[in-house]
């Protein structure tokens, strides 16, 4: 039996990217969890994972972890989630049966929702979700056996669509300065983590952010809707998606959101399109390049249904995208698939940071001296340029910035301030610097300052990427005793 309208012979390439994308944001966010989770949520971490799991019962946010948890059990599984993901890049499970790549992705799947359900706070982003929906629906693209299933690359062109139509819409929604076109003239330099290039970004000429918004405006909420036109026009459309976020990484650290976005757009792209753009790009190998092979009905039927429960799952998160009290990064269900997507409904219009600092002196006074922690992603020393660490995710230096904007969950705060008193060494891994490095403080405190970035002169006169003014302290001088 030949089934046609199921099997997408034009997309071999872009299951390449899709497999191998997703696979490779995986991969990243495995070894994130490797260097950090331990230190954030492990069994003496900021929030320990064993407090949260007495809390809260399986049905609720479904783990592995609930059978048990310890901190090389979480190794293993980040270490493993590692070791299966660098192997859908390079492209071995691709080789064999479609149901080969398919259990891969799911234990990729599996292995991320366990972590990301006990994470709390630390994992509470968009992008945490967007990851794991993406490699669910990936899973059942198959292998070189068979054609890629038209069924699940039109599912993940409706990620796309829910991704930047939401994203779109929940800024329509907010704040006048993306009405007035005014929103870039804050963003590059207020937006949580800076890159290297953000300060030329904001250094770009009035005109210059207004073409911005509206930019974003018409690939938000206008471009979207093509991805599901015939193509070529799928094909413009998803190009168009994918060089904005290109922008967008060159100028921002937004972990991987912009990195998956770009390959879950590949979806939209057919191969005649992408050798059209770069034709010395080469043939995919493996039966089904000629479009002469089809799938077996055994796998027709399973995506055929695993697509039905999907859209099922679709019809909360599409009334979300159109209410007035629109949801953003939220899921409807515990197992994160489906989601909605949206960020920045409001732009920062002036940039808080929070500085931890301690001293050695035994009596605090006008002249004690106080040194500066130095964090590896957010701005701290003027002189430093913000570093580029996308897609890799600092969990800490981003909750650092909800922080300085005035989030009340402060309990995972207060104990790292502690462990900084202690000299706690997992504490201290997740720093650039450690001013400390014989000993702990005998004092902390926190400050907060306002950042601006330098004008065109004052880099060239001072060196300094940063201008930076005291506000006032968020935690008063204290010490292991208090």
């Amino acid at each position: 039996m030949t089934w046609t309208w199921f099997d997408a012979t034009d997309a071999l390439l872009a299951r390449e990217v899709l497999q191998r994308g997703v696979a490779a944001v995986f991969l990243v966010a495995f070894v994130s969890t490797v260097n950090q989770f331990p230190a954030l949520l492990g069994e003496r971490g900021l929030l320990p994972v064993p407090a949260f799991l007495r809390r809260v019962r399986f049905r609720q946010s479904p783990s592995l972890f609930h059978w048990r948890y310890s901190d090389r059990l979480l190794l293993i599984v980040a270490w493993g989630g590692t070791l299966v993901a660098a192997t859908l890049v390079v492209g071995l499970p691709q080789l064999g049966p479609p149901w080969v790549p398919m259990v891969a992705f799911l234990l990729l799947w599996a292995g991320y929702l366990s972590i990301v359900n006990v994470g709390q706070t630390f994992t509470a982003f968009g992008w945490e979700t967007l990851l794991l929906e993406a490699g669910f629906i990936v899973a059942f693209l198959g292998s070189r056996e068979v054609p890629p299933p038209a069924p699940v690359l039109l599912f993940l062109c409706w990620l796309v669509f829910r991704l930047e139509f939401g994203a779109g819409m929940i800024k329509i929604r907010g704040g006048r300065e993306w009405r007035d076109l005014t929103a870039m003239e804050f963003h590059h330099e207020t937006q949580p983590m800076p890159g290297p290039f953000s300060w030329h970004a904001h250094r770009l000429p009035r005109w210059a952010h207004r073409v911005e918004v509206v930019g974003n405006h018409v690939v938000q909420l206008g471009v979207p809707w093509f991805l599901f036109a015939p193509q070529p026009v799928a094909s413009i459309a998803a190009g168009l998606i994918i060089l904005s976020q290109l922008w967008l990484i060159v100028t921002g650290n937004f972990a991987w959101l912009n990195w998956i976005t770009v390959v879950l757009a590949f979806a939209a792209v057919s191969d005649t399109s992408l050798r059209a753009a770069l034709p010395w790009l080469p043939s995919s190998g493996g039966a089904a390049t000629d479009g002469s092979g089809s799938s077996p009905p055994w796998w027709t039927l399973l995506v055929l249904a695993v697509t039905a429960g999907l859209v099922l799952l679709s019809i909360r998160p599409l009334i979300n995208l159109f209410s007035r009290r629109q949801l953003m990064n939220a899921s409807f269900n515990r197992y994160h698939l489906v989601n909605a997507y949206g960020a920045f409904g409001t732009v920062t219009k002036v940039r808080r940071e929070l500085i931890v600092e301690g001293t050695d002196a035994a009596d605090l006074g006008d002249e004690t001296g106080w040194r500066e922690y130095g964090f590896r992603g957010k701005p701290g020393d003027p002189l430093r340029r913000p570093p580029q660490f996308a897609p890799y995710h600092l969990r800490l230096d981003w909750l650092l910035w909800f922080l300085a904007l005035g989030v009340r969950d402060t309990a995972w705060f207060e104990r790292y301030l502690e462990r900084l008193l202690q000299g706690d060494r997992a504490a201290l891994a997740l720093l650039r610097e450690n001013p400390f490095p014989d000993g702990p403080p005998r004092w902390i405190r926190v400050t907060v300052w306002r950042y601006r970035f330098t004008t065109g002169r004052e880099r060239r006169e001072t060196g300094a990427w940063w201008v930076r003014t005291r506000l006032g302290v968020l935690v008063e001088p204290m010490s292991l005793g208090e």
